[in-house]
């Protein structure tokens, strides 16, 4: 590479601003330091995807050296809606449509489609036309590194049409979730055709691509069983930018906040029933108590909520936020809730959340697998406590130890560990990028 000329890769997501998920931050924070490290990112993502969330203000990350390109996106998720309102049901949101108790008979057929006929998933009409755009735009562009991301995973049978057009071409896979060990395909009705389609689909990407990148341990350990090949573990993390002006105060109320998706795979409950208890035996704990859902909250878990006299007192429900409200919450919050889903995965649960509740300071109390790689970098950092959903008495404990130390003014916020800034993880993505194959 000639001196001071900027290397170029492009990256294929489904997930960019002004989508306003989780999906996004990831790549937006990897292209936002790049060029810090000599790369020019050109990103290549759908022109119109089904938006169920907005966040404008994530668009100011990007930085002007990055081109993103755009491609029209044909999607069924319009089609089901408008079926859904002809059959006389309301929109389903995003938190609705993971279910693993009953369905309505159209959502039935949705996921049954989804699971069995949409394969990997319902962005495979994208593929074709973005192959053949992009082998041409990869060629005059002299660009020799793609990074491709999923879920959804046809972002990666992408990377492997080029692959296969230009051996040459040098592709990374990056997984945020696993693919057919993923718990979201236990709630789709899979035939085992369909099953076995997703695994050798998932084989040929973990075989044929030159580096496979993963989010946690267990999910590295998992599809290198699943390859044959080494994978490479780089996490999530959080932006120091982000963080710089967040003042930490005193709240009023002792204030317990979730922040993001609540669904069936990932339910709150043990949390409420200990909060609903300590409720009907403390009276100061009743008096002083908040608990905020900010983000896309299960219509079933809701209706649960405000159904009950003692945790409709307690607990609050705010729509999706922008993300710079969301970090000036971390300073009036006193316990950070962390939801991991309880599935056979549930082990590899270490979301991008966890990693900005870690920033924040804040102390975490999360339900999931006591020996899960989120539990083990909780007790290593020791701002936070992971408990088994079962463990009502010991999470009963533990939120009354916490509401005992904000009743005494003793809570402090911590410092957030700096081997997990999006800075530091973009320098291990450039070392993995010059490694040569």
């Amino acid at each position: 590479m000639e001196e001071n000329v900027p290397a170029k890769v492009l990256i294929v997501t489904y997930y960019w601003p002004p989508f306003g998920t989780s999906g996004v931050q990831r790549w937006l924070k990897f292209v936002k330091y790049l060029p810090q490290f000599g790369y020019q990112p050109f990103v290549f993502t759908p022109e119109n995807p089904s938006l169920d969330t907005r966040d404008e203000s994530l668009l100011a990350d990007v930085p002007p050296e990055a081109e993103v390109i755009k491609l029209p996106i044909w999607e069924p998720y319009g089609l089901f809606q408008s079926l859904q309102r002809w059959g006389g049901g309301k929109t389903v949101r995003s938190a609705d449509f993971v279910a693993s108790g009953k369905r309505s008979w159209l959502g039935r057929v949705a996921a049954f489609v989804r699971g069995n006929l949409l394969i990997p998933d319902a962005r495979i009409f994208w593929i074709k036309p973005s192959v053949t755009f992009l082998h041409d735009f990869l060629t005059s562009n002299a660009i020799t590194h793609v990074i491709t991301t999923g879920p959804p995973h046809s972002m990666h049978l992408i990377g492997l049409k080029l692959k296969q057009k230009n051996p040459s071409l040098r592709w990374l896979a990056d997984f945020r979730d696993p693919w057919s060990e993923w718990d979201l395909l236990d709630t789709l009705s899979l035939t085992r055709w369909a099953r076995k389609r997703h695994q050798r689909l998932e084989r040929e990407v973990l075989q044929k691509a030159d580096e496979v990148i993963t989010i946690a341990p267990y999910h590295q350990k998992r599809l290198e069983a699943l390859g044959g090949r080494p994978v490479r573990l780089i996490t999530n993390g959080f932006d120091t930018d982000d963080f710089d002006s967040i003042v930490h105060q005193r709240t009023d109320r002792f204030t317990l906040r979730h922040i993001g998706v609540v669904d069936e795979l990932r339910d709150p409950w043990p949390i409420l029933e200990a909060c609903r208890q300590l409720a009907l035996a403390n009276e100061a704990f009743r008096k002083s108590v908040l608990v905020e859902f900010i983000g896309n909250v299960n219509s079933r878990f809701q209706e649960r909520v405000m159904s009950d006299d003692v945790l409709r007192t307690l607990v609050a429900f705010v729509p999706h936020l922008p993300h710079r409200e969301v970090l000036q919450r971390y300073g009036t919050t006193d316990v950070q809730l962390l939801v991991l889903a309880h599935t056979s995965i549930a082990p590899g649960n270490l979301p991008g959340k966890f990693f900005e509740y870690l920033a924040s300071g804040n102390f975490i109390l999360g339900i999931g697998p006591e020996e899960g790689d989120a539990a083990r970098m909780l007790k290593d950092v020791g701002r936070g406590v992971i408990i088994d959903r079962s463990g009502g008495e010991r999470i009963n404990h533990a939120l009354l130890t916490l509401f005992e130390s904000w009743q005494s003014g003793a809570a402090l916020p911590a410092r957030a560990p700096e081997q997990f800034s999006r800075k530091a993880l973009t320098s291990q993505l450039v070392h993995l990028m010059r490694t040569p194959a």
